[in-house]
């Protein structure tokens, strides 16, 4: 367990717009920060991050909280990995209570798996490092390839000895489990249940996740046997999922936001080379076919991505159809071209850094624009096949969402393919209604019975519910008011006619002692703010947004964040005066705690309504009567207050 000095040196440590900026572009919006949320496919910013309360709320999934919830939402972190996380970001030294083991083992699957690849990485590296056989093949390798020691010890490139066993032996040995060194991919086991390495012979490069730790390998054989696989990489497993990785993200994240542009290449040399060339906003898909998971992490920091193609002709057509899903994702997508016999390795390893960038943008091209080149001169003059290109490319055009977008390409594509714009508008359109009516389609087709709404036959198993008061959409709406007010004014001195010398908080929870939230969240809420406040503590946002309850954060988080923000010029503009809660907290406080106690008088009284019309004893009626009455005298009281006039 880690102890609470630690935990307060990080919490006082973390920065939430730093923190989360590092998995989210974010751009100022008044006095908060604003961007695409990370949880959900969007295109209109919904989330939001307050620096001066500490929270994120993203208001498309509901999601929200402080740095740490954020982590464990999107890295599914545990609590304790959340806080490891920022500590060695922060620098921090964590204090445990008790002797961690998590090196040599973990009741968490996961946590298990990315140990052993930790150790894998480690091992690998340092073989290359300090053995003969790792110098003499890995090392020279890397060096041979232009590698400098810096890029080498960044990216934790390794070298696998060329011996059946000897990495798993010394895992096995070290105590590592033979189901993680397998489930992994590390290791893999014989028909006699004996296990040898995977990766024998081989150079290694490390796959990190978002942030930073090790979850997969890619092997290169430097052998000439057409018989091997020129590369092996790690299996699917809990803690990697190809589609969801790009391989060099975490070490490019921090350039991809500032400048606003992310180069794609397509192996594990163009990266190092382009980032030890000082480029480092570069990623890769490491061989596999660019997926929808890998886009939108892009997407998350910045919406600019430049495709960094080689001279091979046969390759480039081949992946023109599958870019087309950074189009419906909203990017913007440019392409460059490199002369034949280079790629962004050779290219950058031969002619340097400025060389580099001079091509990529002198060569940059709108794909769109290159698409249609390509597959203009490839169709020639064949009537048949040009209008096969045109289908083509206004399919591309299709799936860009930005209408106005999609109408320049138009404007342009008319120009180059020499056709009528108004017929590739008309095309446009028939394919956007066709796609239209399918999704919908799709959608009616795939609706199933909800699981919450069950069978006939599945009721006649099901135990009578018990009868309860539901919560009106008014009542939670007031009570989660008072929850709102406590949060933001609770630790401010009362100053009011006839009443001074107090605290909001205690104030209001000693007047609402008569009051019972039927809201259950917002009840424990009131519980635990008037437990502190009987043990002298006048409990602050960041006690709630820091709150072992999920359900007591995402209220807090909720009622403190906002979607919408005031502009500094709105007066200015439109001479519309907005008020001020705060010019008269007498007013907002007790306002709210009436409102309040009227619905609770009123539900009282519908209640006594209805057991007098239900009641046939005279000597009972006349109870409920006297009550009514009382009641009634109550809801006068308090609209006497509130300046309101009961109809009833």
């Amino acid at each position: 367990m880690i102890t609470k000095p630690t935990i307060d040196r990080i919490m006082e440590a973390t920065d939430i717009v730093e923190v989360i900026g590092e998995f989210v572009q974010l751009k100022k919006r008044g006095a908060n920060y604003i961007g695409l949320s990370p949880f959900a496919n969007e295109r209109t910013p919904s989330f939001t991050v307050s620096p001066a309360k500490g929270i994120f709320k993203d208001f498309s999934t509901g999601k929200g909280g402080s740095a740490i919830t954020f982590l464990m939402e999107l890295e599914k972190f545990t609590y304790p990995e959340a806080l490891k996380w920022l500590a060695k970001k922060y620098s921090i030294e964590v204090e445990e209570t008790v002797e961690s083991s998590e090196h040599k083992e973990e009741d968490q699957r996961r946590e298990s798996l990315m140990i052993v690849s930790s150790y894998a990485a480690k091992y690998f590296h340092e073989t290359m490092l300090t053995t003969d056989e790792g110098q003499n093949i890995g090392l020279s390798y890397f060096k041979e390839r232009g590698f400098n020691a810096d890029t080498i010890k960044k990216f934790e490139l390794g070298y696998s000895p060329d011996q059946w066993e000897a990495f798993t032996g010394e895992a096995l040995k070290q105590g590592y489990q033979e189901e993680f060194l397998v489930t992994s991919g590390l290791s893999v086991k014989r028909d006699n249940g004996s296990l040898y390495d995977r990766y024998r012979g081989r150079v290694m490069f490390p796959i990190h996740s978002f942030t930073g730790r090790v979850i997969a390998f890619g092997g290169r054989t430097l052998k000439t046997d057409k018989a091997v696989p020129k590369y092996v990489n790690s299996p699917e497993s809990e803690i990697y999922h190809k589609s969801n990785v790009l391989y060099g993200l975490y070490f490019a994240k921090k350039a991809i936001r500032e400048q606003d542009n992310c180069y794609l290449v397509e192996g594990y040399a163009d990266v190092l080379s382009v980032h030890q060339a000082g480029i480092e906003n570069v990623v890769a898909s490491s061989g596999t076919s660019l997926t929808s998971e890998q886009v939108r992490l892009i997407g998350r920091l910045t919406k600019n991505i430049t495709i960094l193609y080689d001279g091979d002709a046969a390759g480039i057509k081949a992946s023109l159809r599958g870019l087309d899903l950074i189009l419906e994702e909203g990017l913007n997508v440019k392409v460059v071209l490199f002369p034949d016999g280079h790629d962004p390795d050779s290219y950058v390893q031969k002619f340097g850094t400025a060389a580099f960038k001079k091509h990529v943008d002198d060569s940059k091209k709108d794909f769109i624009l290159f698409k249609t080149d390509i597959l203009l001169k490839e169709a020639g003059k064949d009537p048949i096949r040009r209008s096969e290109v045109i289908r083509e490319i206004v399919e591309s055009i299709a799936k860009i969402p930005d209408s106005i977008k999609a109408s320049v390409f138009i404007k342009e594509c008319s120009y180059i393919l020499q056709i009528d714009e108004r017929a590739l508008l008309t095309e446009l359109n028939k394919m956007r209604q066709a796609k239209a009516k399918k999704d919908y389609q799709s959608s009616q087709n795939s609706r199933r019975p909800s699981a919450a709404e069950p069978s006939p036959e599945d009721l006649l198993f099901f135990d009578e519910p018990q009868v309860t008061q539901p919560v009106t959409k008014d009542e939670s709406s007031q009570e989660k008011e008072i929850v709102r007010l406590l949060l933001l004014y609770g630790n401010k001195m009362i100053d009011w006619d006839g009443i001074a010398n107090t605290y909001i908080g205690p104030f209001m929870i000693a007047e609402l002692s008569d009051v019972e939230f039927a809201d259950e969240t917002c009840r424990q809420f009131i519980e635990i703010y008037r437990a502190e406040v009987e043990n002298g503590v006048l409990p602050e946002e960041q006690h709630f947004i820091h709150y072992k309850d999920k359900n007591i954060v995402d209220l807090v988080v909720t009622l403190l964040a906002t979607k919408y923000f005031l502009s500094e010029n709105w007066y200015e503009m439109h001479k519309i005066m907005v008020p001020d809660e705060q010019a008269n907290m007498k007013a907002t406080i007790l306002g709210a705690i009436f409102h309040l106690k009227k619905q609770k008088v009123g539900k009282i009284l519908e209640n006594l309504r209805k057991e007098l019309q239900t009641t046939p004893a005279e000597a009972d009626q006349e109870i409920l009567l006297n009550q009514y009455m009382h009641m009634k005298k109550v809801e006068k009281t308090i609209s006497d207050y509130l300046g309101s006039v009961i109809l009833k």
